[in-house]
């Protein structure tokens, strides 16, 4: 049996460990239950591995999340370890060969969905392995009351009647105190070692900024914090459009979000992390599993959907220890936005079994029949066909997901993709002996931009709908310019592929989960209200409000957030009649907007703009008609 400093410094080529995480190794190897909430960057992963390869045999990994499934698997095949996931889309010959290689080829981790878990020849074959540790990834998942909660996260506690002498490790970045007994509790753990990081982190500053112009502000911290940045959009188009901004601005950035391709992501990945560029722009997909160290600031242009994901996203910045910055930038229609996007499409019961037994009657499942047949899936024509809101017939389909009465094996992921091969001067060019294809044509330029510099996956619904031209007549135009060499187009009529899991009950099948949802949907309530009540406190220091959110309490102020900076003591305060003088000396050349004068005077924002208010009052400047100040003539 190895010493763990020799795996650690074998296979990661560190000689300590971090806080903690010798501690919890300890206790796993003295097959302890071991509860494990360290936050984001605290090396959790480290806390199983590590024993795992110290023992002999195989560690059962159980995690929701395919992409970190496979980054954690591919991470461990590069250091020469073996080991494999299963995840959804193998075929039973090929999950039967799988299996046994786990049982008889020395490998030393198997990653698994607790859906993969249920199966009866999973079972089967994980009571022959030689299993030495079970590790619950993102064990927040366990729990009706957790983030992202999945009730068949509830049936892992079958692994312990498999191998009732093994332990179990949970894990989890975020759960607040009532989440990590429900854990504890649904793993049946006997005496649990407890071992719980703070979640201070001393040296971000949590900052929340008013402000009518982000792209403005954006641009402002980027200048003043010069560094490796994240920014956090909501859509794909918000990442081209932000990206787009900051090059035209002189700011070395690049993006990622789902729709770009593999190779795309990878390189564009590579580009940041090799600090080729310095601003990555990204949907919140974006950071699973990457370790930068380095990040100055990361800043959020949309308020986040609860403060468990905000901590998270937030917590990428600073993990080398220095200064660094949490950013969310708001404004006056924000919190309505917010509201809308999350609680108004949120579907009642009566609407799921409504869509349930629409989906049933699309594919012509018969009462009593359905269970694991598969079909391809038209998420729009599907909505299209009933008349049921895009947005919440989305969210219910995702709670048939997350619910287990359904699975999608890509959701959403639209696989008609598009891009313009020749130039614009040509296309419209192109366009002058093709008139008839110009609102296609033109409908297309106006969704979607960035069209001509990356294939984009596009929905040929809504270029229909914006066009007024049948989508069949649309698909025939888009293939013409295939073949005419003006666009590069590939075309699927599918986005996802559907399998239900359960036989057609109707009203029965969605009674049984009924009470979930309905406590998810006043979770998700609750998280929306959290994110507004830290967003609009001016009173409570950033930090102390996070902190008391997930259960710690008696924090001191940090001192460096947006709240403690406004209630420091003042330095004194520039004289209004040197702020004037200096004014009137800028506007003598010429006129000059506020944000023009803020940005060349060393006062701060507000005692500039109350001085030009005191100016204006007193006629001594006036306002041009481009919104400029010049100095007043009499």
């Amino acid at each position: 049996m190895s010493h763990p400093i020799i795996i650690l410094e074998r296979y990661w080529h560190h000689t300590s460990f971090r806080p903690l995480q010798e501690e919890i190794i300890n206790a796993v190897l003295n097959n302890e239950d071991t509860f494990v909430l360290l936050p984001t960057g605290g090396g959790k992963s480290i806390c199983f591995q590590v024993p795992a390869l110290v023992k002999d045999g195989i560690c059962i990994v159980v995690s929701p999340l395919i992409a970190l499934m496979k980054d954690q698997v591919d991470q461990l095949k590069a250091k020469g370890i073996k080991a494999m996931a299963i995840t959804s889309g193998i075929p039973y010959n090929t999950l039967d060969t799988l299996l046994d290689n786990c049982i008889y080829g020395n490998y030393k981790f198997l990653y698994l969905s607790p859906e993969r878990l249920q199966q009866t020849l999973v079972q089967d074959r994980i009571q022959q392995m030689p299993v030495n540790l079970i590790a619950v990834d993102e064990a927040h998942c366990i729990s009706q009351w957790g983030n992202d909660f999945r009730p068949a996260y509830k049936n892992i506690a079958v692994l312990r009647q498999l191998h009732p002498s093994v332990n179990v490790i949970a894990l989890t970045a975020t759960a607040k105190p009532k989440v990590v007994q429900e854990i504890m509790a649904e793993l049946d753990f006997m005496a649990p070692k407890v071992f719980q990081a703070s979640f201070k982190r001393p040296n971000i500053a949590y900052m929340v900024l008013d402000t009518n112009d982000k792209h403005y502000k954006i641009e402002q911290i980027l200048k003043k914090y010069p560094g490796r940045s994240i920014i956090y959009v909501r859509t794909r188009r918000a990442t081209l459009e932000i990206f787009s901004f900051l090059e035209s601005k002189g700011i070395s950035a690049t993006y990622y979000h789902g729709g770009i391709s593999s190779k795309e992501k990878n390189d564009h990945l590579e580009q940041w992390t090799n600090n080729q560029k310095t601003v990555m722009v990204a949907t919140t997909a974006f950071g699973m599993g990457i370790d930068k160290a380095d990040v100055k600031t990361v800043i959020h242009i949309n308020l986040p959907e609860s403060l468990e994901s905000y901590y998270q996203e937030a917590g990428r910045a600073g993990r080398n220890g220095e200064k660094a910055f949490a950013v969310i930038l708001k404004n006056a229609s924000d919190e309505q936005h917010l509201k809308h996007q999350f609680l108004s499409t949120l579907p009642s019961v009566d609407f799921i079994k409504q869509v349930y037994r629409k989906l049933c009657n699309y594919f012509q499942i018969s009462y009593g029949e359905g269970h694991l047949t598969q079909h391809q899936f038209n998420f729009n024509a599907f909505c299209k066909t009933y008349g049921f809101p895009t947005s919440t017939a989305y969210n219910a389909v995702q709670l048939l997901d997350s619910n287990s009465i359904i699975s999608l094996s890509q959701q959403f992921n639209y696989q008609t993709k598009l891009q313009f091969l020749i130039p614009s001067p040509a296309l419209f060019g192109y366009l002058n002996t093709h008139k008839n294809f110009e609102p296609v044509i033109k409908a297309i330029l106006r969704t979607y931009g960035g069209i001509f510099e990356h294939q984009l996956k596009i929905n040929l619904n809504l270029v229909s709908e914006k066009s007024n031209i049948n989508e069949n007549q649309v698909l025939n135009i888009l293939q013409q310019l295939d073949k005419d060499g003006v666009v590069e187009f590939q075309h699927s009529n599918t986005d996802s592929e559907l399998t239900f899991l359960q036989p057609r009950e109707d009203d029965k099948t969605i009674n049984r989960i009924a009470s979930i949802i309905e406590q998810q949907q006043r979770l998700k309530e609750d998280q929306i209200d959290a994110v507004i009540g830290y967003i609009s406190d001016e009173e409570q220091c950033k930090s102390i409000r996070l902190l008391e959110y997930f259960g710690e309490k008696n924090s001191t102020p940090c001192g460096i957030c947006s709240v403690c900076i406004l209630k420091k003591p003042k330095t004194k305060k520039s004289s209004t009649k040197s702020i004037s003088n200096d004014i009137i000396l800028l506007l003598e050349n010429q006129p000059l907007s506020s944000r023009a004068l803020v940005e060349q005077m060393q006062h701060s924002e507000n005692e500039i703009l109350e001085t030009l208010q005191l100016m204006l009052a007193n006629n001594i400047l006036e306002v041009t008609a481009n919104n400029s100040y010049k100095i007043k003539h009499t």
